[in-house]
């Protein structure tokens, strides 16, 4: 794959608006629509492009509450960090977990109902996880910067 201005044209408008038709971003990127699609198609066949989503207003909806955990494990070898993994991966609550440096070993964002829901959450799903001996909660309230937006 190579990359190039034009590549990183495309990334760069794609993320800004996923829902571009191929037509508009070959405007915008100054590619022909058939040069451009090959491009798109290249990215997405080679795992750059992993996917499209909706971001969703979450004061619209029922999930009123996200919730940054800090995960830290008892130990840090293959085994641990594999099950810890495998296991988050299944929590329907849990949006994002990232692997990390630092105190803890592990950042998750986890978005919840209201308090109740996160107590749920936080009994059922992150203190049964394999290895965790340590959970910080900190619920956030309101977003700042979200680079998704328009």
């Amino acid at each position: 794959m190579i990359f190039d201005r034009m590549t990183d044209a495309i990334l760069r408008h794609l993320q800004h608006d996923g829902r571009l038709s191929n037509a508009d971003l070959a405007q915008r990127v100054g590619l022909s629509p058939s040069a451009c699609l090959r491009r798109v198609k290249l990215l997405e066949k080679n795992g750059i492009i992993q996917g499209y989503r909706a971001i969703i207003d979450r004061n619209a909806t029922r999930t009123m509450a996200t919730v940054i955990v800090q995960i830290t494990l008892e130990r840090q070898t293959e085994d641990c960090l594999r099950r810890f993994e495998s296991r988050v991966r299944d929590c329907p609550d849990v949006k994002e977990c990232y692997l990390m440096t630092g105190d803890a070993d592990y950042l998750l964002r986890v978005e919840a109902q209201d308090m109740s829901d996160y107590e749920r959450i936080h009994k059922e799903e992150l203190s049964r996880m394999p290895g965790v001996v340590r959970i910080q909660s900190n619920f956030a309230i309101r977003p700042v910067v979200q680079t998704w937006k328009n």
